[in-house]
């Protein structure tokens, strides 16, 4: 279920479709410069959004999805102006592309692209378009980087404005950062439990893995780092991120546990504590006392949510400024949510598809009909 829930997540992102073996007639409802969109693209389109939509609650007659339903063609006409920005800047993707498969991989704990191609197809999806959305993705981030995010700009007093009208949400409860190193006995899962029981009874393996475990404890105290003794020997799987393990509210640790680790200081670690995986060594990153956070200590959280406040009216003036130096036909039917007044109305609407579209190119099997 974790390989299909990730991989339907990274195919709603495909701006490209795969194309089928049989022949089909592809209906063109817009022309963006050289790109097209058709009307399989819309219907798509439509379909992921409805997914979207279901996977957030939230019912086909509410306003927002009535709204987004109404915007599905200008996003995608937002998606072809953004590629092709991202042409004229020279952004390929290359690099961010190799590092995120890579990075799906390792999540999906498969032992090469091989593997990651066998469950893209899985999905229904040529791992060619699998890799095409996910550059796309990424050109067209890098482009809202590039040419929106410099102009948004966040003064102190917004920061300070925001805390003090957001304070309630900003309330937080008392809590422990915590990161783990497991040495395990061999149980088969790995997943920790900081609530879990003692080990199993198999004293060969438990004696073994309590020895190691305390042997990496006296490296900590004799100066190694404890995300380096993480990453090195834990069985755990936060070994990769150092052990990092999150925040645990009061309540939601096991007494024993909870009576530890909130009395640890910052930067203090624990002695060996036996569970069901195995032995874990604790080290308490952060206490995060009850009440409002200080300013100080949300300020990148604030900032953050101010820029993306700011970032969508920004971002769609900058593709209104992209839409008036376009070349944006669409069809009698069709409306694009985001056009702007001084767009230049297109001189001809009737060329074909076939002869004015290297968008489609290399497509032999896909007829294009005429706009």
């Amino acid at each position: 279920m974790k390989h299909k829930s990730l991989l339907n997540l990274l195919t709603i992102l495909l701006f490209a479709s795969s194309l089928t073996a049989d022949t089909v007639i592809e209906e063109i409802i817009a022309r963006v410069n050289s790109s097209i969109i058709t009307r399989s693209d819309l219907a798509r389109s439509r379909e992921e959004l409805q997914q979207e939509l279901k996977q957030q609650n939230v019912p086909g007659t509410d306003t927002r999805a009535k709204e987004k339903e109404k915007d599905v063609l200008r996003d995608l006409i937002d998606q072809q102006l953004l590629l092709g920005k991202g042409k004229d800047l020279g952004i390929t993707g290359d690099t961010e592309l190799v590092k995120r498969l890579d990075d799906l991989r390792k999540q999906l704990k498969l032992e090469s692209m091989d593997d990651l191609e066998k469950e893209a197809q899985k999905q229904g999806v040529s791992f060619e378009d699998f890799k095409a959305g996910i550059r796309n993705q990424i050109v067209t981030q890098q482009v809202i980087s590039h040419e929106v995010a410099p102009h948004i700009q966040i003064t102190q007093k917004e920061v300070e404005d925001y805390y003090n009208g957001h304070k309630a949400e900003l309330e937080q409860p008392e809590a422990v950062d915590l990161s783990e190193i497991l040495v395990s006995t061999g149980s088969a899962n790995l997943n920790v439990d900081p609530n879990a029981a003692p080990p199993p009874e198999d004293p060969a393996k438990v004696s073994a893995a309590e020895e190691k475990a305390k042997q990496l404890l006296a490296s900590i105290k004799s100066g190694t780092k404890f995300e380096d003794v993480a990453k090195k020997s834990s069985d755990g799987p936060t070994a990769d991120q150092g052990g990092e393990l999150g925040q645990f509210k009061r309540g939601t640790l096991a007494k024993e546990l909870e009576d530890l680790t909130f009395k640890m200081k910052p930067g203090d670690v624990s002695d060996v504590i036996p569970t069901k995986q195995g032995f874990v060594i604790l080290k308490a990153n952060e206490h995060v006392q009850a009440g409002i956070a200080p300013l100080k200590q949300v300020e990148n959280r604030i900032q953050e949510a101010i820029y993306y406040e700011k970032l969508q009216p920004a971002l769609r003036t900058y593709l209104t400024k992209l839409r008036e130096d376009a070349y944006i036909d669409i069809k009698p039917g069709f409306a694009d949510t985001g056009a702007s007044p001084n767009q230049t109305k297109p001189i001809y609407t009737t060329a074909s598809a076939a002869d004015t579209s290297p968008a489609k190119k290399g497509k032999k099997k896909k007829k294009l009909g005429i706009l």
